[in-house]
């Protein structure tokens, strides 16, 4: 029996609590691709940092295989200047995206969803009225995206940020974005996904 129990946690943590698995593995970039003067690991966080690296547009680390549907879940800690989630969102060249991102900023736009490179800017804005009454500014924060059809929904430490119906981007690739502009610096850990029907 007690062999029976070890095998059974032994399948779950190899396929994730409650449906979930990893995204990163803490040790490599496997299964990411991006600007490697950029990105790195240290201590189980990806590290992206634009210290002595002059950037002339944003730059993101972009997941290899595409989503539709899923509930994806990350801790995210922002040094400075500014950031963001990609998600079903488009991979360009250079390492750009183009799509939905989950915000933050050093003083602003945490729990705002907004449309990287495209003509709507901000989709929600609940900086004031949400995202500025739980982030936890230059320390951790739980971001969760839910993509369920055209149901989106921003959950920030445990607060929902944005929900809305919306189905310009219906599927694409995870990313995490470093911002041209101030070198800075942005942390992600414990980036795991949950796929959908």
């Amino acid at each position: 029996m007690k062999r029976f129990l070890l095998l059974l946690a032994a399948c779950a943590a190899a396929f994730g609590a409650g449906g979930f698995h990893p995204l990163f593995n803490g040790k490599n970039l496997d299964g990411w691709d991006g600007d490697p003067r950029l990105w790195s690991v240290h201590d189980g966080m990806i590290v992206g940092s634009t210290e002595g690296v002059k950037l002339t547009h944003n730059s993101f680390l972009i997941t290899k295989q595409t989503y539709r549907n899923f509930i994806l879940r990350a801790q995210m800690k922002l040094r400075n200047h500014n950031s963001g989630i990609q998600f079903r969102s488009e991979a360009l060249p250079e390492w750009v995206c183009r799509g939905y991102q989950a915000d933050a900023a050093e003083n602003n736009y945490w729990g705002c969803l907004y449309e990287e490179k495209g003509t709507r800017g901000i989709l929600v804005n609940s900086w004031k009225d949400k995202g500025e009454k739980v982030v936890h500014l230059k320390d951790w924060n739980d971001y969760e995206i839910l993509c369920d059809g055209d149901h989106i929904r921003l959950t920030l430490n445990g607060t929902v940020t944005a929900d809305l119906h919306d189905s310009k981007w219906p599927e694409g690739v995870i990313a995490l974005q470093l911002h041209a502009g101030p070198p800075m610096q942005v942390y992600f850990r414990n980036i795991e996904i949950k796929v959908l029907k």
